[in-house]
């Protein structure tokens, strides 16, 4: 194993308590995650119901990754330079502000739709910091043994969140105003803030170098390119956002146009990914599993692109069917992330896990934006149940070739 125990011996001090301070650190993440999921699902309702214009959820996307992706190709130096939970505290303040901002402007009538466009890039912004920091903080405040399981409540928390957020955000669409359901962001990233200050949270050992922006940003690509299989498994992992997220653009569009729903049906499927989501989260949490972690990714890829194929085949009046498939989809998302991350983790050493992570994001990222720049044409001439299916015949191509690589493979391997 890559992660070697002295690594970790300067913060042995802190695994003794980590189940608490995971605990509190949870408790503040969930609420603001919480309520993120509630406030966007409520604006992704909100532009599908006003416009059904698959440029507008493309562009919206686009500003929630392009920035996060464009920052995340060096951001992760200074995740490894600066504190890490001073950092996480710092991007969630400046998330609540940009929210607040917004939602005074809706609440003097004069927000734009272009207004919302804005928030999503200032929210992409904060997560560019605040992602990297909690991933790479997670193998100082618990052992290796742990990391598997911990990346699964990390998906538990979140498919929660999946399943509570579209309900409650179509609700409050027919409640109150937009203004008034920005807000709730903001005190979830409160909650949040307030939780990580009641926690330590240690920094890996730094070498003795100057700072360098060019050279660290080098070690982060060299961690990557040093270690055999970890290349491609950058690459199938681009290769799958890529085919992935003009599908995630369409999918409130799907519900709306082939199966005919409105904003009930539409959180009916959101609510379905996040029932999937949560029982592959608890699959992956409440057990340690002696299994290769690559050949759970790869059988992921593969069930992840079966639903895909089967969703776009299915007439309009499938709708509980496809409800059905969109929790095997979810669960299969939740289970390949987790094990993604974990991989991650129990390969790259603490002090440039943040770097890594980052990278890892920026380099997935980036490629498929180009995909979304031409939506509209996809959307129109290629159609949204065939675009389902196109990238899932992908997808399961990817799961498959990805077991004919054994350098790849020896990466998920279990170790002591």
């Amino acid at each position: 194993m890559f992660l070697l125990p002295d690594l970790l011996s300067p913060h042995l001090l802190f695994m003794g308590n980590w189940k608490k301070t995971f605990a509190i650190i949870w408790s503040g993440q969930f609420m603001s995650i919480l309520s993120s999921s509630i406030v966007g699902y409520a604006i992704m309702f909100w532009l599908s119901l006003e416009t059904q214009s698959a440029e507008v959820l493309a562009i919206s996307v686009v500003a929630s990754l392009l920035p996060q992706g464009i920052l995340s190709l060096f951001v992760g130096v200074y995740v490894d330079r600066w504190d890490r939970k001073t950092v996480m505290i710092l991007a969630d303040s400046f998330i609540a502000a940009c929210t607040l901002l917004l939602a005074i402007l809706f609440w003097l009538g004069i927000a734009e739709i272009w207004h919302i466009y804005i928030l999503q890039a200032c929210r992409s912004v904060g997560s560019a910091f605040h992602l990297p920091a909690m991933q790479a903080s997670v193998p100082l405040l618990a052992p290796p043994s742990a990391l598997s399981r911990i990346a699964g409540v990390n998906q538990m928390i979140r498919s929660s969140s999946e399943i509570a957020g579209p309900v409650l955000g179509a609700v409050l669409i027919g409640l109150t105003g937009i203004g008034n359901i920005l807000v709730i962001d903001v005190v979830g990233a409160v909650l949040a803030c307030t939780a990580l200050a009641f926690v330590k949270i240690p920094n890996p050992e730094k070498k003795a170098e100057k700072e360098n922006l060019k050279r660290e940003m080098k070690e982060g690509f060299t961690a990557i390119t040093s270690k055999k299989g970890m290349v491609p498994l950058f690459i199938f992992s681009t290769l799958s956002w890529f085919f992935f997220m003009p599908v995630a653009v369409i999918f409130p569009l799907i519900t709306l146009q082939h199966f005919g729903g409105e904003a009930f049906e539409m959180s009916l499927v959101e609510i379905s990914w996040g029932i999937g989501a949560l029982l592959g989260g608890a699959l992956i949490g409440l057990r340690t599993y002696r299994t290769n972690r690559i050949s759970i990714v790869n059988i992921m890829y593969i069930i992840l692109g079966a639903y895909f194929i089967s969703s776009g085949l299915l007439p309009s009046n499938g709708f509980v069917a496809f409800c059905v498939l969109t929790g095997i989809g979810g669960a299969s998302l939740s289970i390949l992330n987790a094990m993604y991350i974990t991989t991650l983790q129990l390969h790259i050493e603490p002090a440039i896990l943040g770097r890594v992570m980052s990278l890892s994001f920026g380099l997935s990222v980036i490629p498929s934006i180009t995909g979304l720049l031409g939506i509209g044409y996809i959307a129109e001439h290629i159609g949204i149940t065939q675009t389902f299916v196109i990238a899932g015949i992908m997808n399961v191509l990817i799961g498959i070739c990805s077991f004919m690589l054994p350098n790849m493979m020896k990466l998920g391997k279990p170790k002591e």
